[in-house]
């Protein structure tokens, strides 16, 4: 399909004004344009019940923020299934504030309580520190279950591009290392393999929103030793996919990586996993926080939280 009259709309926009791609960007600057894209075309903030700044204190005194939503719908003394969210932004954009809006939706339309994780950023702290938040704010959270007000044992993962990477890679440890049993996971475009030529990365690396320089400006800062071969990088080298919970993946159709997703969801299929693939035609990655621009952000929302929702109370 072509584009959507949305996303054609947006990227008219950007490219007839020049604005400058992530590459031509000073870390901060990326940061602050990525916010500012947020604000500018996401929805407006529906309410919740509550929020509350969490902080998780690592065996080392240092702490790892985050920040927990809990619906509308529910009462300050349920206890309630858990989604621990991972944002996008290539590991290097993004925190709890671009993506309030879409942790909020995601609470009020899966009734689930949502951790949202503010994991720490390269070029700062590369590869593989956001795995190691990952993979500690899984654990601290299901040790702190009655703290949180949520069931340990309905705990499920999300996050989108970056942030997917990252729900794949913490759901694999927490296998490997039986610590957390994770009843669902959902995944919005991620990122499942850094060095990959399949023909989506050729067919949209140039005006599509994510540029192929800017996909390499991302995975240059993360992993500045040049690690894409680690499974923890790229969860396709994984030795095995089959300890994964049911997936829920939504791909944006012109996209870079809507390849790499597709690849992915066959191999956890021929792994004996369960995957649901949602594929939205002529949109771009970074459409689900997006909301005021395509309409089908919301309806991808609605469809992921239906899912949650339907998971999480099975």
């Amino acid at each position: 399909m072509p584009l959507s009259s949305q996303a054609k709309a947006l990227l008219d926009m950007v490219y007839r004004v020049g604005a400058p791609r992530f590459h031509e960007l000073s870390v901060d600057q990326a940061r602050h344009s990525f916010r500012k894209l947020q604000w500018a075309w996401g929805l407006p903030s529906p309410a919740v019940a509550t929020t509350a700044e969490v902080a998780m204190t690592r065996a080392d005194g240092s702490t790892l923020n985050a920040r927990l939503y809990r619906p509308l719908e529910s009462a300050e003394d349920d206890e309630l299934p858990l989604l621990i969210y991972f944002h996008g932004g290539g590991w290097c954009v993004g925190d709890l504030e671009s993506y309030d809006v879409l942790c909020r939706q995601l609470a009020n339309g899966s009734g689930c309580a949502v951790l949202s994780i503010d994991y720490r950023l390269a070029p700062e702290n590369p590869f593989p520190a956001a795995v190691e938040d990952a993979i500690f704010s899984i654990e601290w959270a299901a040790e702190q279950a009655q703290l949180l007000g949520i069931d340990r044992e309905c705990i499920a993962l999300g996050g989108d591009s970056a942030g997917g990477n990252l729900s794949i890679v913490g759901a694999l440890l927490a296998h490997e290392r039986a610590s957390v049993a994770i009843r669902f996971m959902f995944l919005v475009y991620p990122s499942t393999e850094i060095a990959s030529e399949r023909p989506s990365r050729q067919l949209f690396s140039q005006g599509y929103l994510l540029d192929r320089e800017s996909l390499e400006w991302f995975y240059g800062h993360y992993l500045p030793a040049g690690d894409d071969e680690d499974w923890r990088a790229s969860p396709m080298r994984a030795p095995s996919l089959a300890g994964l919970p049911p997936i829920l993946l939504v791909t944006a159709e012109c996209d870079p990586l809507a390849d790499d997703c597709r690849a992915f969801a066959e191999r956890v299929r021929a792994e004996g996993g369960e995957i649901e693939h949602v594929a939205v035609d002529g949109v771009v990655h970074g459409f689900i926080t997006l909301g005021q621009f395509f309409p089908q952000a919301t309806h991808a929302v609605d469809r992921i939280t239906a899912g949650l929702r339907q998971a999480v109370r099975a």
